[in-house]
């Protein structure tokens, strides 16, 4: 079987207009900027406005048209869309037919959404290199997003002061002949016994949503923030490992590194697993907080447009999530 690269065409991001800072939930819950910023070095979020115009898919059709034309590409050209997200707009039908239609792509193109939690993005990107990869497709856009704020208990100061909205995108298609960049390996895992240790008890077919539940405050983001932090260093540390073995990697060889935005410390520590200063880490916490699978996306776009990440270059993501889920990619940008 023939096997062709994949390369990264065009990206784009989009956040909700309104900012949520740490003086804000000041006056929320009982809390300081001083304790969220040495916690988790986040100053401030995103919300979204889902009932004026921010619905998930709104923002993801702003992030996906702005890779569409950084890429270069006209929108009927897109073979399928993968949705990274845990957030839909609603049960059914699925994100990315949403996405599609509000596109205005009449091709019939291929349209799946993807829950693996922040890993999601990770995902996503394997799965549609593989399609490319193997001649199925020829340019897939790649969607991670979500709108986290409902799902945020905002009178536990533990977890609201992590989380915020947003979307990132890209454009992945065949590279021409020659060309340098490429995806050069990506590994994936899963731990399902730490299913409860990031997680939304209600909600779903098990425990629908009912009086009791919402009295009960079980249809928000339930964390056990220490044990999170163990097992996602672990993980994101082992799969940088192992991408770094099937792409044979020098650590040193790593221009610059994007993790998931879920805390300053454990970016810090994945940093030093690969011996990377940190102004080689690209990070975004700060500003956007937690936004699950769109913090790739957002982070590799905004170093891209600002120029630090050039063609080229060798990026490495690394991410987990809830599941507990996790996964490395390597590609040459």
């Amino acid at each position: 079987m023939q096997l062709f690269q994949s390369q990264i065409l065009g990206t784009g991001a989009y956040l909700p207009k309104r900012v949520l800072n740490n003086s804000d939930l000041e006056k929320m819950v009982e809390t300081s900027d001083e304790w969220i910023m040495e916690r988790s070095g986040i100053k401030e979020r995103r919300i979204a406005d889902p009932q004026n115009g921010e619905e998930l898919t709104d923002l993801g059709k702003n992030a996906a048209e702005m890779a569409i034309k950084n890429a270069g590409i006209d929108r009927q050209s897109v073979d399928m869309i993968i949705f990274a997200t845990l957030t839909q707009d609603q049960p059914l039908p699925n994100a990315a037919t949403i996405l599609q239609n509000k596109l205005g792509i009449t091709n019939y193109c291929a349209c799946v959404d993807m829950d693996a939690a922040c890993s999601g993005f990770i995902y996503a990107l394997t799965v549609a290199n593989a399609l490319i990869q193997t001649g199925q497709m020829k340019t897939i856009l790649v969607v991670g997003g979500e709108i986290l704020s409902p799902l945020v208990d905002w009178k536990d100061r533990t977890t609201c002061i992590l989380f915020g909205d947003g979307v990132g995108a890209m454009v992945l298609g065949r590279a021409p002949e020659g060309s340098q960049s490429t995806i050069l390996a990506s590994h994936l895992g899963a731990d399902g016994s730490g299913k409860d240790l990031l997680y939304v008890k209600a909600g779903g077919t098990t425990t629908p949503i009912t009086h009791d539940i919402l009295e009960r405050r079980e249809q928000y983001i339930q964390m056990k923030g220490r044990d999170i932090f163990k097992l996602a260093t672990r993980a994101m540390a082992e799969n940088s490992r192992q991408v770094l073995e099937k792409a044979n990697l020098q650590k040193s060889q790593i221009d610059w590194l994007i993790p998931h935005q879920a805390n300053i410390r454990i970016i810090e520590t994945v940093a030093k697993f690969l011996e990377m200063d940190m102004n080689k880490v690209i990070v975004t916490i700060e500003k956007y907080g937690n936004n699950s699978s769109a913090t790739i996306p957002i982070a590799f776009h905004e170093a891209v447009m600002d120029e630090r990440i050039k063609r080229g270059q060798t990026v490495m993501f690394a991410a987990f999530g809830a599941g507990i889920t996790s996964g490395s990619l390597a590609f040459k940008y």
